[in-house]
């Protein structure tokens, strides 16, 4: 769907959604820990693409990392500014950040790629290519399910992503998949993350042996993959 209609559905709803996770508080503690490790050896700028609120962009610079939120939605930067006014925050859209060709050494975008189609996700996903600089690194967190498969999410219609299509479409851009996790809970929707790293070459590839066990699968080996924020309210939100 458009940006212009995600905008506008985010922005009539941004103080309940702020409310309902617009917090660490609201943050599962498996969620802490993975993005804790994998911002731990970031030492260059850090884009927080899609911050909603903003408390995982405050998050992370509270850990050291030189972090800037930069989300779609004006309430949602405006509300961020207000509360969190030692952190960067600005307007701006995941298919256009306003920064250089590899100028960042990692992207956080948690829940925050939801939204595009399949026939709009590819761009976004350029982008964040893009926008990182050789080695370095991308975090995804998605609602995991059939490949581009619509669901009516809390706020707006909102799309499933495979663990196994959305690492296809890393690669496709530029990305190493260097590991997976997904979770699935009784009533909760199930829930992915992928963390990749922009190839030093022409030739990006998976990284089959983590592809091979995926953490958080009933029944598999590894820590479960607890989602994110939006997986603990009722599956209200993209970028938290």
């Amino acid at each position: 769907m458009s940006e212009s209609e995600v905008r506008s559905a985010y922005g009539a709803r941004a103080t309940e959604y702020i409310d309902l996770i617009g917090s660490m508080g609201s943050v599962h503690g498996h969620d802490r820990k993975l993005v804790t490790e994998w911002s731990r050896s970031l030492v260059g700028p850090v884009l927080d693409a899609g911050c909603g609120p903003g408390h995982w962009t405050d998050f992370m610079v509270g850990q050291g990392v030189a972090a800037e939120g930069v989300d779609v939605v004006p309430e949602f930067v405006s509300h961020a500014r207000e509360r969190f006014p030692h952190v960067p925050f600005r307007t701006g859209s995941i298919t256009e950040l306003g920064v250089p060709t590899g100028y960042a050494d990692g992207i956080l975008a948690w829940y925050s790629l939801i939204h595009f189609s399949p026939d709009e996700l590819p761009s976004a996903l350029r982008e964040l290519a893009r926008c990182i600089k050789p080695g370095g690194s991308l975090l995804v967190g998605f609602f995991e399910g059939a490949a581009g498969e619509s669901f009516p999410h809390a706020v707006t219609t909102a799309y499933y992503w495979s663990v196994d299509e959305l690492s296809r479409q890393l690669v496709d851009v530029g990305f190493e998949v260097l590991s997976v996790h997904s979770r699935s809970d009784p009533g909760k929707r199930p829930h992915g993350a992928i963390v990749a790293r922009r190839a030093l070459d022409d030739h990006p590839r998976r990284n089959s042996r983590d592809l091979s066990t995926r953490p958080g699968q009933h029944g598999s080996r590894g820590t479960p993959y607890a989602g994110g924020a939006a997986a603990g309210a009722a599956d209200a939100g993209p970028g938290t």
